[in-house]
């Protein structure tokens, strides 16, 4: 229960930033927060991560991206399922993924692009734009490889002790 609802504060929480950047924002406007090192800047993305497929204006590009994403919701289900009692971690990494992944779909459902405004860089060097959705999905891919190397090594224990 704990995990859907992490799922469920993920999307509104995308949602929300989105719809207040929507509203705030002119497209490709730049707003400096931290000099140097982070500006909100509104940017929508039609592709995938780090705008994969952005160029394609071939009408199968949208239902390949809601037909991905449905495939990757379902496998994530099945996951949390069957890992639901090996480590507590996987419950909310795999939550974090679900949520990031329903955010992103939504836009795509609603506008037909990914709003896309957090904006870090160095030196005039700047990472891909992203949002809270991409952010839960990173963190939540990292918390379930940690988990996965905690796991291992509790059954590399388990088995070393008998």
């Amino acid at each position: 229960m704990r995990s859907l609802c992490l799922l469920v504060l993920i999307v509104v929480l995308d949602q929300l930033t989105k719809i207040w950047v929507i509203n705030s924002f002119q497209l490709y406007e730049t707003r400096e927060i931290l000099p140097g090192l982070f500006n909100l800047t509104y940017l929508t993305n039609k592709g995938a991560a780090f705008g994969f497929l952005a160029g394609v204006t071939a009408p199968w590009r949208h239902y390949f991206f809601l037909g991905l994403v449905s495939v990757a919701l379902v496998l994530l289900a099945v996951f949390s399922y069957r890992l639901r009692d090996d480590h507590p971690l996987y419950g909310p990494a795999l939550a974090l993924i679900a949520g990031g992944a329903i955010g992103n779909v939504i836009d795509r459902l609603r506008l037909g692009s990914v709003v896309d405004f957090l904006d870090f860089y160095v030196a005039g060097h700047h990472w891909p734009a992203f949002n809270v959705a991409d952010s839960a999905i990173t963190v939540g891919v990292a918390v379930f490889l940690v988990a996965n190397v905690l796991e291992e090594r509790q059954k590399k224990r388990a088995a070393a002790g008998n």
